[in-house]
């Protein structure tokens, strides 16, 4: 679907960067480790009409993708940021073009696009929901859990996010905590909408393995093999009767396009960060939507900035999973927005006001900065 009416144009007058380090309310285990703190870089973009904001949602170290802080930091500061402010004034649909040049770094250009979005729909007041295409107000909560220290553990945890109201359960797994694990949480809870999350963790030698999760009525196996191995998945997938659903493999729509074509997987998790913004979200959206193909937006363990954006995604049509767009609460005990996102009857609300919809908490911005710059022309 085309985005409902594109953007007026922004004068970019200066963006301003920011590395913050969050701490989460508990550890966060994947198949690539242990995070306690959220390392995330926040960028405004100063037009006149005032300040946009986005997050760039790479790790602190290059685990789930090749980016991670450092790295975005730089490419940011030294090429992405300067050109648009050499460009200095243009639609917000022209950034991915103004930036193509700089290949890759799609989690740094995905930072620096939102906030061009959010300054641009502010100065206008319209939604960011409405820009997309959202067709709903609120969207079904799914939340990630991730490895916990042995499968009566995981049941705890698992039990007490079904209390909250969460509406679908992702676990992750790795070899040696899969079989285990979920057949405790399937076993406590029965017919729950329930998946599992591999993060690249295996290869096609553990096909045996993964074919046994077939027994446990799962909604979908994510991102069993490496992201390269589209081949190897289409091998899998025919193998197994779970669907299974590419995330860090779908780095941009003609990846979504070769994946499809290649029968890699059925069901496409959308991450805007990953593949470089949320014109190209949309994009990948558009192609599932015609091609029959579910899907659903997964998280980074955003602050308020994404996760409102997510949400707003989130709510176009052709989303029908429940995605990972739980409440601030689950990750962070004091959130950087005012209003951060909470749980409703198992839903997040999609907000309405101008641009993000969702105002800066000033003082929790700086509390969590540790590194800051600000770049002109």
């Amino acid at each position: 679907m085309p985005l409902t009416r594109a953007a007026a144009p922004v004068t970019l007058d200066a963006v301003e960067l920011r590395v913050l380090q969050i701490p989460l309310v508990s550890p966060f285990t994947t198949s690539f480790g242990t995070e306690t703190v959220r390392e995330v870089i926040v960028v405004a973009a100063e037009t006149p009409d005032g300040r946009g904001w986005g997050e760039v949602v790479t790790m602190a170290a290059p685990l789930y993708s090749s980016e991670y802080t450092a790295s975005a930091w730089d490419v940011l500061a030294r090429y992405v940021a300067p050109a648009l402010l050499e460009r200095r004034a243009f639609a917000p649909e022209e950034v991915p073009g103004i930036l193509r040049p700089f290949v890759g770094h799609r989690m740094a250009k995905a930072g620096l696009e939102l906030a061009v979005i959010d300054a641009a729909l502010r100065a206008e007041g319209r939604s960011f929901g409405q820009y997309l295409g959202a067709e709903k107000d609120r969207v079904p909560s799914g939340v990630s859990v991730g490895i916990q220290r042995d499968p009566a553990a995981l049941v705890d945890v698992v039990g007490g996010y079904l209390d909250e109201g969460y509406v679908r359960i992702k676990i992750k797994i790795k070899p040696g905590r899969d079989l285990a694990d979920t057949a405790a949480v399937r076993e406590a809870f029965g017919s729950i909408p329930l998946q599992v999350d591999a993060n690249s963790a295996y290869t096609l030698q553990d096909a045996d393995t993964l074919a046994e999760l077939d027994r446990f009525d799962l909604l979908l196996i994510e991102q069993p093999l490496q992201e390269d191995d589209l081949v190897d998945h289409a091998t899998l997938a025919a193998r197994l009767r779970t669907p299974v659903c590419l995330d860090e493999s779908i780095v941009s729509a003609k990846a979504a396009a070769d994946a499809l074509a290649l029968g890699s997987g059925s069901i496409i998790n959308v991450k805007a960060g990953r593949i470089g913004g949320y014109l190209e979200a949309v994009a990948v959206h558009d192609l599932c939507r015609d091609a029959g193909i579910a899907v659903w937006c997964g998280g980074m363990l955003e602050t308020g900035i994404g996760r409102a954006a997510n949400a707003a995604l989130a709510a176009l049509p052709g989303f029908t999973l429940p995605g990972d767009i739980s409440a601030s609460a689950r990750f962070y005990e004091h959130d950087i927005v005012t209003e951060p996102a909470v749980l409703d009857d198992g839903h997040v609300r999609v907000p309405t006001g101008p641009g993000l919809g969702v105002e800066i908490d000033a003082a929790a911005l700086e509390r969590f900065t540790v590194r800051r710059e600000r770049l002109t022309r």
